[in-house]
């Protein structure tokens, strides 16, 4: 219930302890109402921000990715799995899909076995290593063979080489889906690949339930497969403690949702997420953030001004929130925030533009609230163009031309492609999906009371055209090298590179990156020719071994 940043977001922050203890409070509230297994986390390298599903992951690289899967675990399963406040962790999708090809959810995969082992796989590897009790096998096919029907990942790399005990569960009817991914011409041949590839377990399609025992009878499978399978099943079940203490205190739910610690916490994580992109000096040399004391007009413009989780109102149960206006006029002082919507979403009409536009003109400074809506991103929600959607750029132009300082909020589940923002916008920052916390914790990042730490863990690509992007990626025979790749090729040795005619092979910010309001200067270095006496030499010393 108490709602953290995305995943994309948690994993920003860089910081695994911020993740294992907001994966422990969501297992002490699920726990309480009886929830025992989760379906997270989902451990996906995602390279291709056209992919819905980069929301949920920790971005591109394998080894901050292994270190948040990590996280994960332990905060789901505690010390102890059989504590009443553990949950059973299921690392997911295993493995590949995030390599979705043109970032189209359920769509196949191609990887090399030496891609496979050098980014796809460690982070279930460090998953397995933490102990996770589940994994989940992918929707997709890698190589042509369904990872729900995958001996070699299922079963040699995964039982053999890693020596993983616990159960595997197919994804959502990934079963059933073998027949369309033309591996299995009915519903037996289905069951008895996905069985015999290595998935303990069946959720939804019931291919298992109907025919697993005749193939058993026609010994098509055998009784010790069966056996095996089911042994993966109960000692998940037996280490939960679940035929020792089956039942849950129906009154613990209300008492463990929500604790203050929780809800600060979930702050803590937002202010933490939030990436600095562009912070750029004014006329007077000073950066547009954090803002300064004394400003008498904030207007904040956009359809994700209020709670960017619920764009047209938080529901009755979505727990105690303060939205991001609602944290800005608390920390301007009431009077000086307005609120404008300026458009939907996917939406919006030239009387709102006008209106906002009006109310930046009245403005001292703007802050610009846009980007997507919780469902444009995360399962189902690929994307072919990566802009912002609906009229929100002809909004954001409109404000700015009006020559007021504007600070630009990106709320979103992936990277936007926005170059237009990045040249004529000031200061600009990813907020992603930042929870129930979001509002206190932008607030108090746009006054400085917190300093911006987050840093981006995927590749923030310039164009949709330059998608799958990321850093760690082969060299090439044909580096660009020295070439100036802002311009189309004017000789030979500028065309023969692996280089686009019309953009930059760089990404707009590249992985890592991220800003704070620390400046920083470096001098000439100099050397002390000042003599350290005996005894305060003895003193540093000292102070050396102490420490």
């Amino acid at each position: 219930k108490t709602e953290f940043p995305i995943p994309l977001g948690l994993a920003s922050t860089w910081d695994p302890s911020i993740v294992e203890k907001a994966s422990r409070v969501a297992a002490m509230e699920a726990s309480a109402d009886g929830i025992r297994w989760t379906f997270s986390p989902m451990v996906d390298i995602a390279r291709d921000a056209r992919w819905g599903r980069m929301a949920e992951g920790a971005g591109e690289d394998p080894y901050l990715g292994s270190a948040m899967a990590a996280a994960y675990v332990r905060g789901y399963q505690g010390s102890r799995l059989d504590a009443p406040d553990s949950i059973a962790a299921c690392a997911k999708h295993y493995v590949g899909y995030g390599a979705a090809e043109g970032g189209r959810d359920y769509n196949s995969t191609e990887i090399s076995e030496h891609t496979l082992r050098q980014f796809y796989l460690p982070p279930f590897h460090a998953a397995v290593e933490a102990g996770t009790a589940s994994l989940m096998s992918a929707f997709n096919s890698m190589n042509g063979v369904p990872s729900s029907a995958n001996p070699f990942t299922l079963k040699q790399v995964l039982r053999k080489e890693w020596g993983f005990r616990g159960l595997v569960v197919s994804d959502w009817n990934s079963v059933g889906e073998l027949i369309q991914q033309g591996v299995a011409a009915d519903g037996p041949t289905a069951a008895r690949k996905a069985f015999l590839g290595g998935v303990d377990m069946d959720m939804v399609s019931s291919l298992y339930h109907d025919h697993l025992q005749q193939l058993l009878g026609s010994r098509q499978a055998m009784p010790a497969e069966l056996d095996e399978a089911v042994r993966h099943v109960l000692r998940v079940k037996l280490a939960l403690g679940l035929f020792e203490h089956p039942y849950v205190d129906e009154n613990a739910a209300a008492k463990a949702l929500y604790h203050p610690e929780s809800i600060a916490l979930a702050q803590e994580a937002a202010e933490h997420s939030l990436v600095l992109l562009k912070n750029a000096s004014g006329p007077g040399g000073k950066a547009l953030l954090p803002l300064a004391g004394g400003i008498q007009n904030i207007a904040v413009i956009g359809p994700l001004g209020d709670d960017s989780s619920f764009p047209n109102g938080a529901p009755n149960g979505s727990g105690p929130r303060v939205s991001f206006t609602a944290a800005l006029t608390k920390r301007a002082g009431a009077g000086h925030v307005s609120r404008f919507k300026g458009s939907g979403i996917l939406d919006g009409s030239d009387a709102d533009i006008a209106a906002a536009v009006a109310g930046a003109q009245n403005a001292d400074v703007v802050i610009l609230a846009l980007g997507e809506s919780p469902d444009m991103s995360g399962e189902a929600a690929s994307r072919a163009n990566l802009g912002l959607p609906g009229r929100q750029e002809e909004l954001l132009e409109a404000v700015v031309h009006t020559g007021k300082p504007v600070a630009l909020i990106l709320f979103s589940g992936r990277p936007l492609t926005v170059p237009w923002a990045f040249e004529h916008v000031p200061a600009v920052i990813a907020a992603w999906l930042p929870g129930m916390g979001g509002g206190p914790a932008l607030a108090r990042t746009l006054f400085g009371d917190v300093n911006p730490s987050g840093k981006l863990v995927v590749s923030w690509p310039r164009t949709v055209g330059q998608e799958p992007l990321y850093y760690n990626a082969l060299n090439t025979g044909r580096p660009a090298g020295d070439v100036d790749l802002t311009r189309p090729p004017i000789d030979l040795v500028s065309k023969y590179v692996s280089r686009y005619l019309d953009e930059p092979n760089s990404p707009q910010f590249p992985f890592g990156y991220g800003g704070s309001y620390t400046s920083y200067s470096y001098g000439k270095s100099t050397i002390s020719t000042s003599r350290l006496s005996a005894t305060e030499l003895n003193k540093i010393l000292s102070a050396g071994a102490e420490g």
